[in-house]
């Protein structure tokens, strides 16, 4: 495998891959010898909202030009009693009902009688059962206000159905990657190798450590995080073979767009020059925004539901859930293919009659280019914000969706919010006159950008308005596989931590704080003054640690205490220590509130202790904090991988 199809090509590539992968007894990958060190490979695994993707490569091979990262072909059922190998898990999970299959049809390569059923035969019986599908476990993963280890999955099945928590599901599509890599090489196992777990670059800390701890769960304690946006860049940077400096100038600020399955995830990334040589910096990440191709494929069904409607059909909910599925695969064949104009829908009913019961209709190229392209990129000003809407009291338990579907004023508020993000780099020299940042290369990620139609129209409103600044036009990165690139960026980070190739420097995503009540007398109507003091500054290195010893707190252990976290993607001045009286709401987001319980360690219960905080950014590349006592050696850690279930 020499690299990664061109963009106008990923299908044809794709299919030609699962046709020459068709049966797991043809396995594309020999068995690799262990080397010597025990690590011989470099692993990188992208475990998306919708898909999953393992790609692996080998670090003997230390010369850029010849680092070239492979995609597991990963042994999956299809169907009952069918395993086919192919290059994406869909991250989705079935649980199916007891008479449901038969004993011996989900036998895997590995276990007779797997706990869970994960990947395409999950996906394929969801579609007709969807109220015993699971999906977008990522997503719940950093759903504050819930726990994501109690068993709420799937949201809106019935009493009478199990449930799995988002934490199961996702050490379940983990552990099914582990199997297949083990199976498929049973030399190398693969908790002896560098193993680069990537996630969106807006998952707060809890989330992060979510994602370790499932980690953990299958035996990979020696993974690491990466953000995918950073992964897409280092994708795109493997697949130039070291050409990559001719299309990047010192100066450029390359913005990337990833949108996927479940959330739309913003980076910039500045490149800058240090003695002579070329550095990637990234100055600024997005919001978690929970808006992507699954939204698209609803609004898509709600749009046949309403023409059904009009000819006095009505459908129920499982037949909408139903339909969502119908329609993604309808939109992915209208983009796919210039000549289809439009694509029969059947949707079931529990009539008795199966034929008679049925309902039919069609989703159309003007309807997916009406919804789709004007409902989701539609041409707005750089002024423009994201609609925010009332929230309703009473709502059904779900998933905190993006109230605007707009992603181009999502990018218009990202752009305009960072105006000021590479102001410290002196590289970089933004007009006068600007309103928002100018970026000057964008680089694509994400299944729903591999439409060509959707991704012309994102650049089309991203130039409209560096024009009307008098900013040249971005131009567009291409060669990386919009599928495969987060994980094979992955697996390029794992050279690129040996010291090879070029690095993008990152730290934390952003400043993070924690709350600090001020010990003021009762005031009757008046709750506490709360300051903000600064913990982890924005860019905060992996591997680093932070005291404040001359800060002294009184610490509560032995009785339940809550913490107050917040955190700010914009306030990059701010050091460790550095305490705020006053903030608006757009400078501090609150982070979920932490309820836990100190252990006493020899104290009394509600016993104050004077300590002091101690904040680290792991090598891992999760957050964590320590309140450490000023009389003696005790240490308290506090957990950021705690959810409210309230």
């Amino acid at each position: 495998m020499s690299g990664l199809p061109d963009q106008a090509q990923p299908e044809m590539v794709n299919e030609t891959a699962e046709s020459e992968n068709n049966l797991y007894e043809s396995a594309a990958v020999e068995p690799p010898q262990t080397s010597v060190s025990g690590k011989r490979f470099s692993v990188g695994i992208d475990l998306g909202t919708t898909h999953c993707v393992l790609s692996y490569a080998d670090l003997e091979n230390i010369d850029d030009e010849e680092f070239s990262p492979q995609v597991l072909a990963i042994p999956q059922l299809t169907s009952p009693g069918s395993v086919e190998e192919k290059h994406q898990l869909p991250s989705f999970l079935y649980l199916a009902h007891e008479a449901e299959l038969a004993e011996d049809s989900t036998s895997l390569p590995w276990a007779a009688k797997p706990d869970y059923l994960v990947g395409e035969i999950a996906r394929n019986l969801g579609s007709k059962t969807p109220i015993r599908l699971v999906s977008s476990a990522k997503s719940w993963l950093c759903h504050t206000g819930v726990d994501c280890k109690e068993s709420i999955l799937p949201a809106e099945a019935p009493e009478e159905i199990d449930r799995v928590s988002p934490f199961e599901a996702t050490t379940a599509y983990l552990q099914h990657l582990c199997d297949a890599w083990q199976n498929l090489n049973p030399n190398a196992p693969l908790e002896q190798q560098d193993v680069v777990i990537t996630v969106p670059a807006s998952f707060d800390p809890a989330a992060r450590e979510l994602t370790v701890e499932a980690a953990r769960a299958v035996g990979l304690d020696q993974a690491i995080l990466l953000e995918e946006p950073q992964a897409a860049l280092y994708s795109w940077i493997e697949k130039s073979h070291g050409d990559w400096r001719k299309h990047a100038e010192v100066g450029d600020i390359i913005l990337v767009i990833d949108i996927g399955g479940g959330t739309t995830d913003l980076s910039l990334i500045a490149v800058t020059q240090q003695e002579g040589n070329l550095e990637l910096t990234r100055v600024a990440v997005g919001d978690h925004i929970l808006l992507g191709g699954d939204n698209m494929d609803l609004a898509l069904a709600y749009t046949v539901k309403a023409k059904l409607e009009k000819d006095g059909k009505r459908l129920e909910p499982w037949q909408i859930q139903a339909l969502t599925h119908s329609c993604r695969d309808a939109k992915e064949k209208i983009f796919n293919n210039a000549e289809i104009d439009n694509i029969p829908l059947v949707v079931a009913s529990r009539g008795s009659s199966l034929i008679g019961g049925t309902l039919r209709t069609e989703l159309t190229r003007e309807e997916v280019n009406r919804v789709l392209v004007e409902g989701f990129m539609p041409k707005v000003a750089v002024s423009d914000k994201p609609i925010s809407r009332p929230r309703t009291g009473l709502r059904t338990a779900g998933l905190p969706y993006a109230q605007d579907a707009a992603i181009t004023r999502h990018l218009a508020a990202f752009l305009s919010k960072q105006q000021g993000a590479t102001d410290e780099l002196k590289d970089i020299n933004l007009p006068e006159h600007a309103t928002f940042l100018h970026p000057t290369a964008v680089l694509f990620n994400g299944g729903v950008l591999k439409a060509g139609t959707l991704a012309e129209r994102l650049m089309e409103v991203l130039n409209s308005w560096l024009s009307a600044e008098q900013a040249p036009e971005a131009r567009l990165l291409t060669g990386a596989d919009l599928d495969l690139a987060v994980a094979r960026g992955a697996a390029y980070y794992g050279y690129v931590r040996k010291g090879k190739g070029v690095r993008i420097k990152g730290g934390t995503a952003a400043s993070y704080y924690v709350g600090i009540e001020s010990a003021m007398p009762a005031v009757p109507g008046m709750a506490p003054e709360i300051q903000a003091l600064c913990i982890a500054p924005f860019g905060m290195e992996e591997g680093t640690q932070q005291e404040l010893p001359d800060d002294e707190f009184g610490l509560v252990v032995g009785e339940p205490v809550r913490f107050r976290f917040f955190a700010s993607n914009i306030r990059r001045e701010d050091k460790v220590g550095t305490r705020l009286d006053y903030w608006t709401d757009e400078e501090l987001d609150e982070l979920d509130e932490i309820e836990v319980t100190l252990p006493e360690e020899g104290r009394r219960p509600g016993e104050v202790i004077p300590v002091h905080l101690c904040a680290a950014v792991t090598e891992v590349g999760t957050l964590e904090l320590q309140a450490v006592s000023q009389k003696d050696n005790g240490r308290w850690k506090i957990e950021f991988d705690v959810r409210a279930g309230e």
